[in-house]
């Protein structure tokens, strides 16, 4: 019962990851203030509201990456609750 949650958690975390390095790069790529590529965690909400703020002004919408970062993250959340839940995670 616990493999297709573990699973999808694990492959949350990779979209997860591929979004923060698709935000950091998107924002590098327009001149932005960013620390070093390492510290990508440490500043993540920092980038993600200036990716929004960006893509807003440009396109009047909010970027796609800034919606696949928050439903990733999201998701593995609600997988970690339920194994904890179900017993697999103490």
């Amino acid at each position: 019962m616990q493999i297709p949650f573990i699973a999808l958690g694990a492959a949350s975390i990779v979209v997860y990851i591929t979004a923060a390095i698709m935000i950091y790069a998107y924002l590098k790529e327009r001149d932005k203030t960013i620390a070093s590529f390492l510290l990508i965690n440490l500043y993540i909400f920092r980038y993600v509201s200036q990716y929004r703020e960006i893509t807003k002004k440009e396109n009047g919408q909010i970027g796609p990456l800034y919606y696949l970062w928050i439903i990733s993250i999201n998701v593995v959340l609600v997988c970690v609750l339920l194994l904890i839940y179900l017993g697999v995670i103490k």
